[in-house]
């Protein structure tokens, strides 16, 4: 049996996030920590557990944490808001599985109409957008929801990276850009980096 144990700073390195999101995984329980001292020690194997639990399965049922949640009011304590919008519902429900995992609060959306109306009623604190999506495009909504809130952090995800879509994404400030497929670590360090975590 692996017995190795990582130190917060290896655990950092090798899931590729901040120390925020390593606390707030282990004051979710969702990664087991051993208190050494004055410092945390990891169980590889638990990692590991953890990082294969959060690996979309293929037709798997959505996941609870998918539902979309009701409106809660935005607080400067609170939980940051994120909105993921992608037309896929596999990917919808593996975002949202892994940043509510993470302790964000988050909301999705299966097309641009639904995200903006959304973005109308509550306040978002970061954006995940799908680039390409039947009907309005991840370009028009993030140009969109911009007009909703102008210093919006957004992330864009896609299977299909053109210069042309980089490049005007850019121009509308994406604060990242994610390439399927993804891996949960990526995720969790861009929608820190958005956040300015």
């Amino acid at each position: 049996m692996d017995e190795t144990f990582l130190t917060t700073e290896e655990v950092l390195e090798y899931l590729q996030v901040n120390l925020r999101t390593v606390y707030r995984l282990i004051n979710a329980g969702k990664i087991p920590a051993v208190r050494v001292g004055r410092q945390w020690r990891f169980r590889k194997r638990d990692i590991d557990a953890w990082l294969d639990s959060q690996r979309p399965r293929g037709g798997a049922r959505a996941p609870a944490a998918a539902t979309p949640a009701p409106a809660r009011p935005a607080t400067s304590a609170a939980r940051p808001r994120v909105l993921v919008v992608d037309d896929e519902a596999s990917i919808r429900d593996l975002l949202a599985k892994t940043l509510a995992l993470a302790e964000y609060d988050v909301d999705v959306a299966a097309d641009g109409r639904s995200a903006l109306e959304r973005m109308r009623l509550n306040p978002y604190d970061l954006l995940i957008a799908d680039l390409r999506m039947p009907g309005m495009d991840g370009l028009t909504v993030i140009r969109e929801a911009k007009r909703y809130k102008a210093d919006l952090p957004v992330l864009i995800i896609t299977g299909y990276s053109t210069e042309a879509s980089a490049i005007e994404a850019v121009n509308l400030g994406v604060a990242g850009y994610l390439t399927k497929p993804f891996r949960v670590p990526q995720v969790l360090a861009a929608a820190a980096k958005a956040l300015g975590e």
